[in-house]
């Protein structure tokens, strides 16, 4: 039976960063995912013959600074956002974060943004400060350390000067419709914005505490600078490819297709893993990358625990409202007055916060939206190998698609791809007769194909009551379960999804100061 110090579930960037950070502090490490490729979510598929497209995760938003000297060589290319117009007349945010405007902006409204943009980063670092933290306890549990981490949190406030701070704690729990309205007037700019506080999770532009999805947003960094937006040269698999490599340098091993069936226990304490097909390896670590739920529930069985702790975790909100679409095309697509320069930009359909709100409604009753809100890219426009010549791909998220649609997805599959068609051909007219072919990835299907509860990428949604010390509940926010050698790693803890590799770090760090070694 093969043995290593440590065995990490799933080789998707958490899986691999923590595996990374544990050989790179001399532990033996064996990696085991189903699946025949490195990535999890953020992996490069082939949809339609000679196409390809990455799959779900299509842009970076954040990648863990601990992980920077591993990715050395890795090209990211920044990427700009376009927040389409109906009638061809768009604004682009050039920069990082919108660092600077173009486009016909109504007067003011550049030095207006300029100013909540400000005000945005400098908010959101408020939470930057903590991605790296370990969450702490609180009540009789909490030590020293923790009240220090606490102490940090309101010292990152006061730093912000008397006047700001007081305005962050106003803003926490607010709506982002309400403080866009107050400071912006362009509906272009203030639907991208609108998009982007929501993209991901199950709220509106005017649900409680949707500014602070966009703080969170804004909180992780690429390319050394918050709020930036990249695709590493190869895609964003490249990433996951490159820890792989590192992993195998430093004498880890990574075996592929290689399912867990369940966490092996040994007088109350993890002794490794047992693969689908009957194999075991021991190790007196298990590090898993997989959703806290299907960690605990599924593959360890809830009577290893508490009632209270399998109550909580059955109680985990994780409600997907995003699809992935995918269409294969005979050319470039023609955006109506969009410059073919920025055929590489991110491209938003949110025309306002009316709008996404609307978008947003029937997802509270199981309906898919009849007008939903997009964020497109062109995937072959920086990488040609994905699309045979002269041809190309376009890959888009689109908000909203319930997870449980009434009447089911089998029904509601080709309804809603005839709806996303319309809205594009309303942007891109004729960009019908383009498509070779397609493929609608719903929240349902990226549940069964990667694993993640109700379609969530963040594996728990992001809302104040699940962030931090709460992460994915509280008594479990520091990684570690209750059954000894036992530790999470997903996208599910602290600080949340996104293609960064902060929850994988953190968890091996918290391991190697347990002194977690055979």
């Amino acid at each position: 039976m093969p043995s290593s110090d440590a065995v990490v579930i799933g080789a998707g960037v958490n899986g691999l960063a923590a595996a990374l950070t544990l050989a790179q502090a001399g532990r033996s490490v064996t990696v085991v995912e189903a699946a025949d490729q490195v990535g999890g979510a953020a992996v490069t598929i082939e949809f339609a013959p000679g196409f390809r497209v990455p799959h779900v995760a299509h842009l970076l938003t954040q990648i863990d600074p601990r992980l920077e000297e591993s990715l050395r060589g890795e090209t990211l290319l920044p990427v700009a956002s376009v927040a389409l117009g109906r009638d061809g007349r768009h604004l682009a945010l050039d920069g990082v974060f919108g660092a600077a405007l173009s486009g016909d902006a109504p007067p003011g409204e550049a030095r207006r943004w300029a100013a909540l943009r400000s005000t945005l980063l400098r908010h959101s670092g408020v939470l930057a400060g903590f991605r790296n933290e370990l969450p702490p306890r609180l009540g009789g549990a909490a030590s020293r350390g923790d009240y220090l981490t606490l102490g940090k949190l309101g010292f990152a406030m006061r730093r912000l000067g008397r006047d700001d701070m007081r305005e962050f704690l106003r803003l926490i729990l607010i709506n982002v419709a309400d403080v866009l309205e107050e400071e912006l007037t362009d509906d272009r700019l203030k639907g991208l914005l609108a998009f982007d506080a929501t993209l991901g999770v199950h709220m509106g532009p005017r649900s409680p505490n949707s500014l602070m999805n966009l703080w969170y947003r804004l909180s992780g960094q690429v390319n050394g600078e918050r709020g930036g937006l990249a695709v590493p040269k190869g895609g964003v698999g490249a990433i996951a490819r490159r820890l792989a490599s590192r992993i195998q340098a430093a004498g880890g091993d990574i075996r592929l297709s290689a399912r867990v069936a369940r966490i092996d226990v040994d007088n109350d304490r993890a002794a490794g893993v047992t693969l689908d097909d009957g194999e075991r390896i021991a190790a007196p670590v298990v590090v898993s990358a997989a959703a806290p739920q299907t960690t605990l529930l599924r593959l360890l069985g809830p009577r290893h625990l508490d009632t209270d702790t399998v109550r909580r975790l059955r109680a985990i909100r994780a409600r997907g409202g995003a699809a992935k679409l995918h269409l294969a095309l005979d050319g470039p697509p023609g955006f109506q007055g969009l410059d073919p320069a920025r055929a590489g930009a991110r491209l938003v359909i949110a025309p306002s916060i009316d709008h996404v709100e609307r978008a947003f409604n029937p997802a509270k009753y199981g309906e898919a939206s009849p007008e939903p809100v997009m964020e497109i890219t062109i995937p072959s426009v920086y990488e040609s190998s994905l699309a045979p010549p002269g041809r190309h791909v376009l890959s888009a998220i689109v908000q909203y698609a319930p997870y449980r649609l009434n009447g089911g997805w089998d029904r509601g599959r080709a309804p809603f791809i005839k709806t996303c068609m319309d809205t594009l051909e309303a942007y891109a007219p004729g960009i019908g007769k383009q498509v070779l072919a397609s493929e609608l990835l719903t929240p349902a299907d990226i549940e069964a194909r990667y694993g993640m509860p109700g379609g969530q990428w963040h594996h728990a949604e992001l809302s104040v009551e699940q962030l931090f010390m709460l992460r994915p509940t509280p008594g479990l926010a520091r990684y570690r379960t209750p059954v000894e050698g036992l530790w999470l790693a997903s996208a599910g803890t602290h600080p949340g999804g996104g293609v960064s590799g902060t929850p994988g770090v953190n968890a091996a760090e918290a391991v190697i100061r347990d002194g977690g070694r055979r």
